[in-house]
């Protein structure tokens, strides 16, 4: 949903106040073309902002948010693939999608188009975070424009978005500890998940109680291709209650990518860099090397001795654990006090350029200069994933290729690569490894 906020404005439906309802990938199995929170609006005309799949479900998504505005209840839909039905809605790729459904109104507490154009100016540079409840039991959203900053346990908003209060002090105060221990590490990482809340025992929201009671209509009507099961329980025998499920979409500021190294294939990486949404900056203490034309689409050139510098950076805050330090200078004189400094820090990623000799004899001087072994072990160095690169364009996919795994693989992910530091021998043996990652997003309930 976020990625459609800057289109509200330009979005005719939208600036003439027609009704509209937002339909959210909320779930995703197997090969599925777009990731989970991926938006799309529809008008009361049937007019569309965004994709889901690509074509695949659109169709039947349209229809199904029309009836969600002609009757004002959500809806969840499932789409798969059927085999058996060659004419089935359904993903021609083999994946399955769960698609919440909600129509955008002006009720207290519910999803308002108002709160999101409100939000249309932020760029996508800028922080935002869009909370929602898509649970079959309830609705609405919480807009947070400062999410690294965020508490959840003072947030009046979000308690109204749980429906606390129907329930006890006590056991409010438990769904909103539990929320938070969820909610805060999504929103300060930037992240999109679901989390999902079991009530207190014996405490449901009113909404979720009335459902239960059958008295909460357009609660789900959902399809599945090929099964047909819909979702319109409140309750399932074999599971209890469903729990209360919130779609948290954070956006962070864009990460920081430092390139030590004005050279050839510094150059290479500042575009690929670019490409991956970092915010680059180049950095070399040679003045003859930084001041050259072609690093001039860096967000930031820097002409400065490399340790210092990034110490600077450092203190003064301007360096998290989403920061990438790609160090390409070649040279000891300046490795081995940036690796010293580098490697005391919390980074995301610290690359460093050399052959495996040039790695052999960066180990034993930062050994000897007090670096510990553990943190020698974070650094990869020779840089960049084992494709046979070879010229600086290659290398500088080689390298954002392992900062593509190594983002995987902190989110949890299962990725098959190979990665230079792991392996013994020559750099380059001729062949190639492709790198696959699969994201999952999970989250336990309380």
């Amino acid at each position: 949903m976020l990625d459609l906020m800057p289109s509200l404005k330009e979005w005719q439906p939208a600036a003439t106040g027609q009704r509209c309802a937002v339909a959210t990938v909320v779930g995703a199995g197997g090969s599925v073309p777009r990731p989970l929170g991926t938006s799309m609006l529809v008008s009361e005309a049937g007019e569309v902002l965004g994709s889901l799949s690509g074509g695949c479900v659109e169709g039947a998504v349209v229809e199904a948010a029309l009836e969600a505005m002609h009757d004002g209840g959500t809806r969840r839909e499932f789409f798969g693939y059927s085999a058996e039905d060659a004419f089935a809605v359904g993903l021609t790729c083999g994946g399955e999608l769960e698609i919440h459904i909600e129509p955008l109104g002006s009720a207290p507490g519910g999803l308002r188009l108002e709160s999101l154009q409100a939000f249309a100016g932020h760029g996508p540079a800028s922080a935002l975070a869009l909370v929602r409840r898509v649970d079959a039991h309830g609705g609405g959203a919480v807009v947070i424009p400062d999410p690294a900053t965020y508490r959840v346990e003072s947030s009046a908003e979000l308690a109204a978005l749980l429906g606390l209060a129907s329930l006890g002090a006590r056991a409010a105060g438990r769904l909103m500890l539990a929320a938070a221990a969820q909610l805060e590490p999504l929103l300060r990482g930037g992240r999109t998940g679901l989390v999902r809340l079991a009530p207190p025992e014996g405490c449901l929201p009113a909404g979720m109680a009335a459902a239960m009671a059958g008295e909460v209509p357009g609660a789900g009507s959902g399809t599945l291709v090929p099964q047909g099961q819909a979702t319109n329980s409140a309750t399932n025998p074999a599971t209890g209650p469903e729990p209360i499920t919130l779609l948290v979409e954070s956006r962070l500021p864009p990460a920081r990518l430092l390139i030590f190294g004005a050279n050839d294939f510094g150059a290479a990486l500042l575009p690929a860099a670019q490409l991956l949404g970092y915010h680059v900056t180049l950095c070399d203490a040679r003045p003859a090397f930084a001041g050259q034309s072609r690093f001039a689409g860096a967000d930031q050139v820097v002409t400065a001795w490399p340790h210092r510098y990034l110490a600077e950076e450092a203190a003064a805050g301007r360096i998290d654990a989403r920061t990438v330090a790609c160090v390409l200078t070649h040279d000891p004189k300046f490795d081995i006090p940036l690796l010293e400094t580098v490697l005391s820090l919390d980074l995301a990623y610290v690359g460093a350029m050399g052959s495996r000799r040039s790695h052999r004899q960066r180990v034993d001087s930062l050994l000897a200069a007090g670096v510990p072994a553990e943190a020698l072990s974070r650094l990869h160095s020779p840089i960049g994933l084992d494709l046979g690169a070879v010229t600086p364009a290659e290398v500088a996919v080689s390298i954002t290729a392992e900062l593509v795994a190594s983002r995987s693989r902190s989110a949890g992910a299962s990725v098959l690569a190979s990665s230079l530091k792991d392996g013994t021998g020559p750099i380059h043996t001729g062949h190639i490894h492709n790198v696959n990652t699969t994201q999952h997003q999970e989250t336990p309930w309380t």
